[in-house]
């Protein structure tokens, strides 16, 4: 997978209480949950299961935390596919590290995030979003091999192009289902192939010759998820290369084909991001737009020309405003650092 941090970020305050309990407030949706340390359940405030959740996976390693208030707020979009859940998870994973000591790596960090999301929010996601949240940096994209977890920073920079993310305005509520759903289409299909070749953990090993061989075994939507996931790997792989030798113009025609492939093979798409990225297709400066995050609604993420920006903006909120009757937000980004510390506890006392 190829992500990257953007300059929008949840901020989170923390400090130990002394009192054996849980004190957390969220600023954006003016809500608080307190709970005993030692008894944490799941709150009808789901935000607040993100927090036990990795309380309680933290535990389970072995990483003891002690009582401790938190208050944080950000400029995340909610429900708009930008990963505020990874976000608040690696400030929360973080801030415990140092209030408490734990000497946790960043991979760690990661790891303990989507345990989190699986067995405290029942999405049964990857790593990539906790993985870029925290190893991100300003300028770089990066690419990341899931399975081992190795990585490498790729340089993207360029002052002519922004990175501009429109928003739907449609809520993922289908999202976090959705997503195990395909996952379990995906695991359906290796499972099949295995009988061919038993070294095939997943996807990844599967060859687009051997996948063609056996293509009658599958139903048709099987065979569309597989066939997705195996050109979507191949596409990250040629939009490296297309960054390595500053090629923006390939790089965002991959994005166009990435988009149809989410749209028609792993239909994860919906009307309102398709007709964002056709709007965008049309217009001048665009170099590529596709959907990001989960799907079934949130944003575009688009490529344009700086001299090209505020009419793409006019162009988009007119157009998309006429065709959905729904209005958009934009955010003009820049690539940012990942999780960090802005004020060491020490610097407090």
């Amino acid at each position: 997978v190829l992500p990257a941090t953007i300059n929008k970020s949840i901020t989170l305050a923390i400090a130990p209480n002394s009192l054996n309990k849980v004190r957390a407030y969220s600023m954006d949706l003016n809500e608080s949950v307190e709970q005993a340390l030692d008894n944490l359940s799941n709150s009808d405030k789901q935000w607040f299961n993100y927090i036990k959740g990795v309380v309680t996976e933290l535990e389970i390693k072995g990483y003891h935390t002690k009582g401790f208030d938190m208050v944080f707020g950000g400029d995340i979009p909610i429900g708009a596919g930008m990963s505020s859940s990874a976000a608040l998870e690696g400030a929360l994973l973080v801030g415990l590290d140092q209030v408490f000591g734990l000497d946790l790596s960043k991979r760690e960090m990661a790891q303990i995030g989507q345990l989190t999301e699986h067995n405290h929010v029942g999405v049964q996601c990857g790593i990539m979003d906790q993985f870029v949240n925290l190893h991100g940096e300003e300028h770089c994209v990066l690419l990341l091999d899931c399975r081992t977890l190795d990585y490498e920073l790729i340089p993207f920079n360029n002052e002519d192009i922004k990175i501009v993310i429109c928003n739907s305005k449609v809520t993922h509520n289908l999202a976090s289902s959705e997503y195990n759903i395909r996952r379990n289409q995906c695991e359906e299909g290796v499972s099949l192939l295995k009988k061919y070749d038993p070294t095939i953990m997943s996807l990844r090993d599967v060859t687009f010759e051997l996948l063609a061989k056996h293509k009658e075994e599958f139903s048709e939507t099987v065979l569309k998820r597989m066939e997705y996931v195996l050109e979507e790997n191949k596409r990250v792989i040629d939009s490296t290369k297309c960054l390595m030798e500053n090629d923006f113009s390939a790089f965002g025609k991959i994005m166009y084909e990435s988009h149809q492939g989410l749209s028609e093979k792993y239909e994860v798409s919906c009307k309102e991001l398709d007709i964002l990225v056709d709007i965008a297709k049309s217009q001048k400066g665009v170099l590529g737009s596709r959907m990001m995050g989960g799907g079934f609604g949130g944003c575009t993420i688009n490529l344009v020309g700086s001299e090209d920006v505020e009419s793409f903006c006019k162009h988009i909120t007119e157009n998309y405003k006429s065709f959905t009757g729904l209005d958009t937000e934009i955010y003009i980004t820049q690539i940012g650092s990942g999780t960090k510390v802005l004020i060491e506890e020490s610097k407090l006392s």
